[in-house]
């Protein structure tokens, strides 16, 4: 089925305006809290010229009135322009100057980040604070920041919902658009059937910590609304809360993305906390068949992996029928394709598409990517029954002085080390060999070394693969998704990182050929 997400926001925060929506900091709020933003926010923006299809600028911190100032652009068909509030003070100002935004929304806690009201207006742009009131009347808008020049233009981006920021963990950030109508569309394939047939109230709650600064927290917010289920939000993971959030709402799906898969595992979170969850979705970053396999036994609950990325929204993933029928004999896929969406692995030099079982790189078509086959940086495998395989990025290959290095493989086999809780594995250049493979590993507590790691590897690989520089961490950079930040584990390997960077407990020298 299709539908207009705009239309079905409007729609869903309208059916009962006092029932419980949205809650944050154990205090819920009414579905009013939504739409008085919708209609205070679009009079304010539409009075000063910034009207449909306007970007917008929004700080997108994990709070409920960034929620609200969200669903408000969505659901009066603007352009969301989305500003992380992790990034360093200059980078925010910068952006922000150089989008040329003619408003950016903030909440409380960001109006004063690095002067940002001062210095946006200063630029022409209005800016807004959007206020957490839950009364019945209470305000939407707070202090405002008037253009101290002439206002901006209302730079616009028709059919664009959201100028998305990818995550950053291969290098720096960039911007993707998604469409309102590849939303809709993505939305209405990926949603159980029949779930937005119509619009309605349901009794669940969704609980939802991840950024919505990055798609997988955004996705959660919008799909929520749509399917108008309630939501419970954390600001970041957290265990603690987190556990209390699903002893207290008792939801029967949850996210769990790898590095806070593999922190519930370790902290041993009791049994009791999954009472209620029958499945735990799993994306955004690899995860290893054996962590999958370990959680499973513990918590008796499925984990179904999935893939996908910012510029072209879910792909493929694991139903709970194909999970009981299938998972012993298709571990460590990452399901079939999603409804509307197809997928091929073709030659990397010649196009030419590849018969499954064959290694190839991926190629999609439909949902969110459209109606072209978009070719993907990584390398996949498909199989007679329609089930795709992620084998790495096609530029995860290396060349050290003419021998070939797969820096998938090596990552996998410091994973299998017991004392490794992940690892990020990375070539840089060298002036003899071209590039050799450098790595960083989050050990806890310390009880591995940089040599252990390094006759850990050199028993299982060629001495040509053995990484020529160990960096053992208490934890690795991430970004507010809890990926590895690519840029800052880069950064490490700079000439003066060694010195400066302090989690860095043991940094090995050249191992050599």
């Amino acid at each position: 089925m299709s539908f207009d997400l705009s239309t079905r926001i409007n729609e869903i925060i309208r059916i009962d305006p006092d029932a419980p929506a949205l809650n944050a900091d154990d205090r819920w709020r009414a579905w009013s809290y939504l739409s008085r933003a919708v209609d205070e926010l679009d009079a304010f923006l539409s009075a000063h010229a910034v009207g449909r299809d306007a970007r917008v600028g929004i700080v997108m911190r994990n709070r409920p009135e960034i929620v609200r100032a969200l669903i408000a652009m969505l659901a009066t068909r603007r352009c969301v322009v989305t500003l992380s509030p992790m990034a360093p003070r200059e980078a925010l100002l910068e952006e922000t100057d150089r989008l040329g935004l003619p408003a950016v929304l903030v909440g409380e806690r960001d109006w004063g980040t690095g002067d940002l009201a001062t210095v946006a207006s200063a630029a022409g742009s209005h800016v807004i604070e959007v206020r957490d009131d839950t009364g019945a009347g209470g305000p939407v808008v707070g202090r405002i920041a008037v253009p101290t020049c002439a206002a901006r233009g209302a730079p616009t981006a028709s059919g664009v919902a959201v100028q998305m920021l990818t995550s950053g963990t291969t290098g720096p950030a960039r911007r993707t658009d998604l469409t309102y109508h590849g939303l809709s569309r993505e939305l209405a394939a990926t949603s159980p059937p029949g779930q937005l047939d119509q619009a309605r109230l349901r009794t669940g709650t969704a609980v939802s910590w991840a950024p919505m600064v990055h798609i997988g927290g955004l996705r959660a917010v919008i799909a929520a609304v749509v399917a108008g289920r309630r939501l419970a939000m954390l600001e970041k993971f957290e265990i603690g809360p987190w556990r209390r959030l699903l002893t207290r709402h008792r939801p029967r799906v949850i996210s769990l993305v790898p590095t806070a898969l593999r922190m519930v595992y370790d902290a041993d979170v009791p049994r009791g906390t999954f009472d209620s969850v029958q499945v735990v979705m799993c994306g955004t970053a690899p995860v290893t068949p054996e962590l999958v396999d370990a959680f499973e036994r513990r918590y008796g609950v499925a984990v179904l992996t999935m893939y996908g990325a910012t510029e072209f929204g879910g792909v493929a993933g694991w139903t709970l029928a194909d999970w009981r029928r299938y998972r012993a004999a298709k571990r460590g896929s990452v399901g079939r394709p999603n409804p509307g969406v197809s997928v091929r692995v073709v030659d990397a030099d010649t196009g030419t598409v590849l018969e499954p079982g064959r290694d190839g790189l991926l190629e999609v078509t439909g949902g969110q990517a459209g109606t072209d086959w978009v070719r993907t940086t990584d390398r996949a495998r498909l199989d007679h029954d329609g089930f795709l395989w992620i084998l790495g990025r096609a530029d995860d290959v290396i060349i050290r002085g003419g021998f070939k290095v797969s820096l998938t493989g090596l990552r996998e086999v410091l994973l299998a080390h017991p004392g490794v809780r992940d690892a990020v594995v990375i070539g840089v250049p060298d002036e003899r060999l071209g590039q050799v493979p450098v790595t960083v590993v989050e050990v806890p507590d310390g009880l591995v070394s940089a040599n252990d790691l390094v006759d850990h590897v050199a028993r299982r690989l060629p001495r040509y693969q053995v990484p020529v520089d160990i960096r053992v961490l208490d934890a690795l950079p991430r970004t507010p998704s809890m990926k590895p930040d690519g840029a800052a584990i880069r950064a490490l390997f700079e000439p003066t990182a060694a010195s400066t960077d302090p989690r860095s407990r043991e940094v090995e020298p050249s191992h050599g050929n």
